[in-house]
């Protein structure tokens, strides 16, 4: 698990009377110094840029139909297996630059994609068992991924170690866990001493973005600034798991339970299906999830359990 020092150097404008802003809203911005960029790279991105006006001048012309047809025949991908690897790459080709590049999806695994039973009912039989655990496969699990897979670039972070994230991974989405982006675990999350107040054995962890937007990691299969709060969205059902990051970069469900056999929340028309399909066609994720609220509410200033999550954050200034 990342070092709690690393994280509290990033906050040091919390305190424990902090009120207002989401916390993820005063975290402190490292100035960043200007570059020697080489006149050549100055060159062809100034060449980059006309491309992008060009592009979408064309968009706004009545008589460039073509152009406008071809970006719908990318964004309209049909569900099903087959048309996923059909996208024409001339098409994609003459689309603009900034759209070319797919949000970021982060996925959980338990109570989104799965319910995980630590004691499961004798009276029910689980799909599948991992680690004396069973796991409950929620209803239209592998479609739902289908369709993510075909809007978003995916990713898995889940708060579980890594054996049991690789297994379970396994399970849920058999080949296409290839296309995945990154699959994290426990490992990659900033720990805290402190426990759930859900579950007094659960050790309480934060999933922090910058992790994945600020830094430079020969082992990243993208580069620092790829990835930011305008194209990056967390689903996770536990709100606190994004309290360090900026606001409305997350959204977070309410939880799947394999008693509710009517769930319809993966599958076409499902709520989250539905609002995923709004998103992947919004410009901003952030302006995107702030007009349009789902599922728990983030935690914030109003929340009862308030103090609690602001000690649990102050407390990460006692490892500087």
């Amino acid at each position: 698990m990342r070092c709690g020092m690393e994280t509290a150097q990033h906050f040091a404008d919390v305190s424990v009377g902090l009120k207002g802003e989401q916390v993820g809203k005063i975290r402190m911005e490292k100035d960043k110094e200007p570059e020697n960029i080489p006149p050549n790279e100055l060159q062809e991105d100034s060449i980059m840029c006309q491309m992008n006006k060009i592009s979408t001048k064309s968009l706004s012309d009545e008589g460039n139909s073509a152009e406008i047809v071809v970006l719908l025949e990318v964004d309209e991908v049909k569900h099903d297996k087959e048309d996923f690897s059909k996208i024409s790459h001339s098409s994609v080709s003459r689309a603009p630059v900034n759209l070319l590049r797919k949000k970021l999806l982060i996925l959980d695994l338990n109570g989104l994609l799965a319910d995980i039973v630590s004691r499961p009912p004798k009276d029910r039989k689980a799909d599948k068992k991992i680690a004396n655990c069973g796991v409950f496969l929620r209803p239209f699990c592998l479609d739902f991924l289908w369709f993510c897979f075909e809007r978003f670039e995916v990713a898995v972070w889940s708060s579980r170690k890594e054996k049991n994230v690789g297994k379970l991974v396994d399970f849920l989405m058999g080949d296409l866990k290839h296309k995945l982006l990154f699959c994290w675990d426990l490992s990659h999350c900033t720990a805290t001493t402190y426990r759930t107040l859900e579950n007094r054995h659960k050790v309480l962890v934060f999933k922090e973005l910058r992790t994945i937007w600020e830094k430079d990691d020969p082992n990243f299969s993208w580069k620092k600034g790829d990835y930011n709060e305008s194209n990056t969205l967390l689903i996770d059902d536990s709100p606190y798991k994004g309290l360090l990051n900026p606001p409305h970069s997350a959204i977070y469900p309410y939880s799947y339970h394999f008693q509710d056999t009517s769930d319809h929340s993966l599958g076409p028309g499902g709520d989250l299906s539905v609002y995923l399909e709004g998103l992947a066609k919004a410009e901003n994720v952030q302006k995107f999830v702030e007009q349009h609220p789902f599922g728990q509410r983030a935690l914030t200033e109003e929340s009862a359990s308030w103090d609690f999550y602001i000690e649990v954050i102050n407390s990460l200034f006692m490892l500087m």
